[in-house]
């Protein structure tokens, strides 16, 4: 296809960066700066000038593009693109957005603001910290086909009881696949006799069941409690829909909003949550309200710095576990490195989701992991696969040795990978792939 990505910020130069080795790809901002440094980092033509003006579309060629995405920043910026690109050709439009209410109006109304498929940042986000909140020392956790199987990303503290053990002592779960290791921040595919060490991150991919007990066994003993009391401060959109979302998996949480008039509209929105008007940031309101005994705290205000201040707060006074959004995605590192368990960044989020969907039919779903060195990718196998009709022993070999087979699911159930299980036509499967081999993979499965 022929793509064209407006905006050159960390949502479209990482969507650009995985498209570019299947598709022609253009790219347009306003930022002269990062259309030369993307000129010179990726194989794209890149333009300089505004992608909702018709005549910068008309220079990037949009009359002979396949497909538009719009990922600046900014919703109407995005939604006039969308809108005016529909004006001159037919391309496929995609739109980022922040503000939910959005994506309600246009999935009541088939291409309303002249966009084909709209994602949600915010929404997105809320579904990330959602999951991670259930999963103990989970920092990353995707469900794939259709919820049948979970690919997790742990965090292996000091005191786990895993630490020094090999991953073959480690994998002894039936329904899960151990897929890689995450060592100073690079993956690299073990072998049996690897030894896990502290602060490695260990990424499976299984049954939901056996990735919940696997968390149980890998978290140390004080995190291994059922989770119940979450503390969300910020009531943002971000933080108004993950209480929305925990509400609707039955947990009553406690929200945190500052500003009186927000916390009135959240408290009438929100009935199975307890909302607070207060000031996060007061060490002796979080004591008095029995932060101390939280399970979880999820830190969701409009600012980096203040979210990474209450965390730090909330674990100080004795919060079991934090949760950060952090909306600049190289803060990310930073914010786990001094004390906060869980870094969340709504625009990897958001690359990962339109990534997904520009492979859709070819790839049904994905995970982008560790800045894009891996993938995590579902697909259903056709008779062309050089894995029907094989077994895993057999077919394996022919595949880089940077390729884990994680799970297969067939007719809805789901099915242990083996040596010895021969994939059949029609089965779902999902593999862990590194980056660098995806394209060899992608031609013969």
């Amino acid at each position: 296809m022929r793509v064209i990505v407006v905006g050159a910020g960390e949502v479209g130069s990482n969507i650009a960066a995985s498209l570019t080795d299947s598709h022609e790809v253009v790219v347009i901002d306003v930022d002269s700066e990062k259309v030369d440094d993307l000129t010179y980092s990726l194989d794209i033509l890149a333009v300089h000038g505004n992608g909702a003006s018709l005549s910068t579309l008309q220079e990037a060629g949009i009359d002979r593009t396949d497909m538009l995405i719009a990922s600046t920043d900014d919703d109407e910026t995005n939604l006039v693109t969308c809108s005016t690109a529909k004006t001159v050709s037919d391309a496929f439009t995609i739109a980022r957005v922040r503000n939910a209410n959005f994506l309600e109006t246009w999935n009541q109304s088939e291409g309303a603001f002249g966009v084909d498929f709209m994602v949600s940042t915010n929404l997105l986000t809320a579904e990330d910290i959602a999951r991670v909140i259930g999963l103990p020392a989970a920092v990353n956790v995707d469900p794939f086909a259709g919820g049948l199987v979970q690919m997790a990303e742990f965090e292996i503290a000091a005191e786990s009881d895993i630490v020094g053990q090999t991953v073959e002592e480690t994998d002894k779960f039936e329904e899960l696949t151990f897929a890689a290791l995450v060592r100073n921040g690079e993956v690299i595919f073990p072998r049996g006799q690897t030894v896990i060490e502290a602060d490695n991150r260990v990424i499976v991919i299984g049954r939901p069941e056996s990735v919940q007990a696997f968390s149980r066994s890998v978290a140390p003993a004080k995190a291994r409690e059922e989770v119940r009391d979450i503390v969300i401060i910020g009531g943002s959109d971000i933080g108004y829909h993950t209480a929305k979302l925990l509400e609707q998996r039955g947990f009553s949480p406690r929200l945190i909003e500052q500003d009186p008039e927000r916390a009135r509209e959240l408290a009438e929105e929100l009935p199975d949550t307890v909302v607070m008007q207060n000031d996060a940031t007061d060490a002796d309101f979080l004591i008095g309200e029995h932060i101390d005994q939280a399970d979880a705290v999820v830190a969701a205000t409009d600012s980096d710095e203040k979210n990474l201040l209450i965390s730090l707060l909330a674990k100080n006074v004795g919060a079991r576990r934090t949760v950060a959004v952090v909306e600049i995605g190289e803060y990310s590192g930073l914010f786990e490195t001094v004390g906060v368990d869980v870094a969340i960044n709504p625009r990897e989020a958001t690359a990962e989701e339109i990534v997904r969907f520009t492979q859709e039919g070819q790839i049904e779903n994905l995970s982008l992991i560790e800045g894009r060195q891996a993938e995590v990718l579902e697909f259903e196998v056709n008779e062309e696969s050089i894995l029907a009709g094989r077994s895993i022993r057999e077919s394996i070999t022919e595949l880089p040795a940077e390729v884990v087979i994680g799970a297969i699911t067939r007719e809805r159930d789901f099915v242990v990978p083996r040596g010895d299980t021969v994939i059949e036509p029609g089965d779902h499967v999902v593999l862990f792939v590194a980056t660098d081999v995806l394209s060899d993979v992608m031609a013969v499965i």
